[in-house]
């Protein structure tokens, strides 16, 4: 289970995201490589495309190339057109100050850049994405191909049958995200491992979100184990899962890194009387939110645009008790599902649909807040 990775999205900045603190920087990545873990995760875009950079310095020129592993990403949202691909690659090997990259992946698979809003084929078609990839690792610049994926496992299941080239994905996966309806990180995950393929998790603490709970949730775990962090529950649950490179946990202070390597130094399968309790706090969690999973539960089997009402509604909820509402996992995937129901871009707007439950209330109101703030916090 020592599968923890460093992921270099919230990184420790002074007056702003691209003024690196590099002293609490660079004594982070050293107590992460002294405790045994070499996993550095990053992207071209990440910190306002500083990043790449901010890893080069603090891990690639201070520490022996052998002594750990790079993750990045091509920018597949940016929709750089074909003749601008090499380059940009060429790029992020002078940002890292490498040779090859251990992990690349493709940043963001989702319906809309595979198939486009209309089924016929998206950004990383039209730009023969993969074959540029499949070029890299032919050519030794990059030693694993993967992708990053924000879409439904029925996608998901058709990307890595029409690509066998994909060894691993990068997938949203904790307590909540795992039977959450949109973002259905356990379908997802099941699919990855029957395809026989690897996988890393991300958003293993939900960006934060779990790292503090309401005190009626807290309690049902302090009862159990009151040594243990919040946080450490939604890693553990991540860090006994199968088939796993790594567990990636976006750290910014150098108390998020000794506690996320001692939970991982320390981790065990969870025992039965630790999940029940576990599924109780996320229980309360979700109770927690401006509209309950109980109440949501009433609305199973109602639909607007193809996608069902409760998931649009759980999804909404979830996101309003995130630490950042507006940076939630979730937003991204209302757009795709709606996408791959009805092929309809839902930034020119969706046709009125009337949502009446099986006792004659009508909800649309409620159903349409949710989808416009969805709509307009995606990304």
């Amino acid at each position: 289970m020592k599968n923890l990775g460093f992921g270099m999205m919230r990184l420790p900045v002074l007056s702003g995201p691209t003024d690196f603190d590099y002293a609490q920087l660079n004594r982070m990545v050293d107590a992460f490589l002294d405790a045994g873990y070499t996993y550095f995760d990053t992207s071209f875009v990440y910190h306002n495309g500083k990043s790449e950079e901010a890893t080069r310095k603090a891990l690639v020129e201070r520490h022996p190339r052998e002594s750990f592993t790079v993750a990045t990403k091509f920018p597949t949202f940016l929709l750089i057109p074909e003749e601008k691909i090499e380059e940009t690659f060429r790029r992020q090997l002078d940002n890292l100050g490498v040779d090859y990259i251990d992990y690349y992946l493709l940043h963001n698979i989702q319906n809309v850049y595979y198939d486009g809003y209309d089924g016929k084929g998206g950004i990383v078609k039209t730009t023969h994405l993969f074959d540029h990839a499949k070029k890299w690792k032919e050519d030794g610049k990059i030693r694993h191909l993967g992708i990053s994926f924000h879409s439904s496992a029925k996608l998901l299941d058709r990307v890595l049958t029409d690509h066998p080239e994909i060894e691993f994905v990068q997938i949203a996966l904790n307590p909540i995200d795992w039977d959450s309806e949109l973002v259905q990180a356990g379908p997802c995950y099941e699919v990855i491992r029957r395809h026989g393929r690897k996988v890393v998790i991300m958003e293993a603490v939900k960006g934060g979100g779990l790292a503090k709970l309401p005190e009626n949730a807290e309690a049902v775990l302090r009862v159990v184990h009151p040594e243990w962090s919040i946080a450490s529950w939604a890693v553990r649950f991540c860090l006994e899962k199968e088939d796993v490179i790594a567990v990636l946990s976006g750290m910014s202070t150098p108390e998020q890194v000794l506690d996320n390597t001692k939970t991982a130094n320390e981790a065990q399968p969870l025992t039965e009387e630790e999940k029940k309790a576990l599924a109780e706090a996320m229980r309360l969690y979700r109770e927690s939110a401006p509209i309950k999973q109980s109440e949501i539960e009433r609305y199973k089997g109602l639909v607007y645009h193809g996608v069902p009402v409760s998931a649009i509604l759980q999804a909404w909820s979830i996101c309003q008790i995130q630490p950042d509402p507006g940076f939630s996992d979730d937003n991204n995937y209302l757009k795709n599902a709606i996408a791959e129901a009805e092929h309809i871009d839902f930034r020119k707007g969706l046709e009125k649909q009337t949502v009446v439950t099986a006792d004659g209330t009508d909800i649309t109101e409620l159903v349409e807040k949710a989808v416009a703030w969805l709509t307009a916090h995606s990304f």
